[in-house]
């Protein structure tokens, strides 16, 4: 929140965390008026507006919706998949939470009606609905982090059944874990009634706390759900002068251990950018995205397009332009010309010797992270148009591509080290 960013303006982190090369997309979508009478989301149909905004999304490529994403009212939303004592029939009649993110922010003026408009859509259709890529029986409930430029909100749910917290100041994280307990501003009409007809909350309304009455054990437990969310939030409060931008990449780019000492075989689900190692750490993150939103000015949306933020860099991306709509190519399930492709071939020959490897680009990678850092920084300052904060935009993402390809040579011609483990 604005008390404990370095720039006094909401500060939005999330990485994305999916199933290893589920390739992830970051796109535009235009503002639009809409004729037709129905939208098709990711497995269902649910009425169009009438009218759309221009979203900024990152999502995995084959789903309509999206992990996270940033509209041109500055509204941002980000998710994670929660685990419940609901079941849930897996019959793909619902909306993903994916769902719900892209049609809070193609119609949502601010975060109060983004919150307004999934808790509406989740009550008339409900969550069945496969959130995973080839894991086609992973099914979940989702928790929202909800943002715009003067306020913030954090949804939780259950089936239908919701709880919304509102973040009014420092630093508010979430994970893969119910964490709103007593302290709440709403929460559905039914949600306690129903837990106590399970007997999973047998005291007096106002003594219901959310998470103990619907959280899942088990999922819960083994995911290290908790360690993840109490470690970004340690990190982020402890930021004396502020979190800042920069303190958002280091922090969604950190492990389970310190550098000197991690490999992506070392990984474990307390990692915040993750790298799957089987049954027991199955996800990787598959792209990260940070937004600043000011009250006043360019609100500045950092993707990377790429998994793997610890070898990756964040580019900055705005609003009214062309960048990411033009001729550009989205990736597939397979490798093609697109940007997370191109970066994914690279980071997959990287992890084969992490340190050694990640050693021969670092130094450039994390310069040319900095130089793009400032010159955005000294861009703004000067009150720029759209155009121009577009053309910069373009001109980052070629440079990109281009040292993508320079270290892409590097790396295919770097001793190799024998190992019988493939990341």
């Amino acid at each position: 929140m604005p008390d404990r960013a370095k720039n006094h303006t909401i500060l939005f982190a999330k990485n994305s965390d999916r199933e290893p090369e589920e390739a992830q997309a970051i796109v535009r979508i235009p503002e639009r008026q809409h004729s037709e009478r129905n939208v098709r989301c990711t497995y269902i149909e649910v009425p169009q507006a009438e009218r759309s905004y221009e979203a900024l999304l990152s999502k995995p490529f084959q789903m309509w919706g999206a992990e996270m994403g940033v509209n041109e009212h500055g509204v941002v939303i980000g998710n994670e998949a929660v685990f419940t004592r609901l079941r849930i029939g897996k019959k793909n009649t619902g909306l993903t939470g994916m769902d719900l993110i892209r049609l809070a922010l193609e119609r949502s003026r601010t975060a109060r009606l983004a919150l307004e408009c999934i808790i509406e859509h989740l009550e008339m259709y409900g969550q069945d609905a496969c959130g995973g890529y080839r894991n086609k029986g992973f099914f979940y409930h989702n928790s929202f982090l909800i943002a715009d430029p003067k306020e913030a909100w954090v949804l939780e749910t259950a089936g239908r059944h919701w709880v919304a917290q509102q973040v009014t100041h420092g630093v508010r994280s979430i994970s893969n874990s119910l964490s709103i307990e007593k302290r709440y501003e709403l929460i559905s009409s039914e949600a306690i009634a129903y837990a106590k007809k399970r007997g999973w909350h047998r005291g007096p309304d106002e003594s219901f706390n959310f998470r103990k009455a619907y959280s899942d054990w088990l999922y819960t437990t083994f995911g290290r759900a908790r360690i993840r969310m109490n470690t970004t939030r340690r990190a982020a409060e402890s930021c004396e002068a502020g979190v800042s931008v920069p303190d958002a990449i280091r922090i969604l780019s950190s492990h389970n251990l310190p550098d000197p000492q991690f490999r992506p075989s070392k990984a474990n689900t307390a990692s915040i950018c993750m790298h799957a190692t089987g049954l027991l750490n199955p996800s990787t993150t598959t792209g990260s995205m940070i937004a600043a939103l000011p009250t006043d000015g360019p609100i500045t949306v950092w993707l990377t397009g790429t998994s793997m933020p610890c070898l990756s860099v964040y580019l900055p991306f705005f609003f009214g332009g062309r960048t990411l709509l033009d001729n550009w190519p989205l990736p597939g399930d397979t490798p093609d010309d697109s940007l997370w492709w191109q970066a994914e071939l690279l980071h997959l020959e990287i992890c084969k010797d992490y340190q050694n490897r990640k050693a021969l680009i670092d130094e450039e990678r994390t310069a040319f992270q900095t130089r793009v850092l400032n010159e955005a920084e000294r861009l703004i300052e000067l009150n720029p148009g759209a155009e121009a904060l577009d053309r910069f935009s373009a001109h980052c993402l070629k440079e990109y591509r281009q040292l993508l390809e320079k270290w892409s040579a590097t790396i295919a011609t770097a001793p190799r080290k024998k190992s019988w483990w493939t990341p």
